[in-house]
């Protein structure tokens, strides 16, 4: 793909030192968008199965090379004619943030007679160009009719990206919202369901918060990898 790779090595330290201060029972997700495969199969020799990309057609192409048992989540803002390109083999979607969408979605996941995980994105920073639901919209989605007849999605939990800023009272409040969301749907929608228990929140700067205001997945990418190069095209708008 044309990306340059880190020094041998440095990607396995960086991954053997950040799951060292994973709290117990949260997973690593290795947001891997813009690295080339080289990058990748050094995190998965490491012994990283859980890798995030947030372009369809750049998750397909590293699927397509990579081995087979790496767990792939889409973390990013999901075109619904882009579902086609992982509805096969994706692990989860972190970023369902309309009944649109997750209709798209139960449309292909149905097509691979499979059922994918899904995440319901929510907005909880203060910047406005972040996606994702408020609380009202989210109710709306799990009462429609629609979603009542959906048999190819399931819904496991919550996703958010806080304010990308140096104050960490304002992350943590931010991380805080999304689980006391997460904990409201818990009891209104999913009683006596184990498997709505996911929170994914968290990256590089700020995991250590969402650990302790209850993450249970940080997606981890240029503490591992190294800074994206947000200068190379992406065949992904095609």
């Amino acid at each position: 793909m044309g990306f340059c790779v880190m020094n041998s090595g440095m990607i396995r330290d960086n991954l053997l030192n950040i799951q060292s201060t994973l709290k117990e029972g949260v997973r690593l997700i290795a947001v891997s968008k813009t690295k080339p495969v080289e990058d990748l199969q050094e995190a998965y020799d490491a012994g990283q199965r859980l890798f995030g990309e947030n372009k369809a057609l750049e998750m397909r192409d590293k699927h397509a090379v990579l081995p087979e048992d790496i767990e792939w989540h889409f973390i990013g803002h999901l075109q619904t004619n882009k579902i086609k390109y992982i509805a096969a083999y994706v692990r989860m979607i972190h970023s369902i943030d309309s009944l649109t969408l997750l209709e798209a979605v139960e449309k292909e996941a149905r097509k691979h007679d499979r059922v994918i995980d899904c995440l319901l994105q929510f907005h909880i920073a203060t910047e406005e160009t972040k996606f994702g639901l408020n609380m009202e919209e989210a109710r709306a989605l799990l009462e429609s009719a629609e979603y009542a007849a959906m048999e190819h999605v399931r819904i496991v939990g919550v996703m958010g990206m806080a304010t990308n800023t140096t104050d960490r009272e304002l992350v943590r409040k931010e991380f805080r919202t999304l689980r006391e969301y997460k904990e409201q749907l818990a009891e209104q929608y999913f009683k006596g369901r184990d498997d709505f228990k996911e929170i994914s929140m968290g990256m590089s700067h700020d995991y250590d918060i969402a650990m302790e205001e209850g993450s249970t997945m940080v997606r981890v990418g240029s503490s591992i990898f190294g800074a994206r190069n947000y200068g190379i095209p992406v065949n992904d708008e095609k």
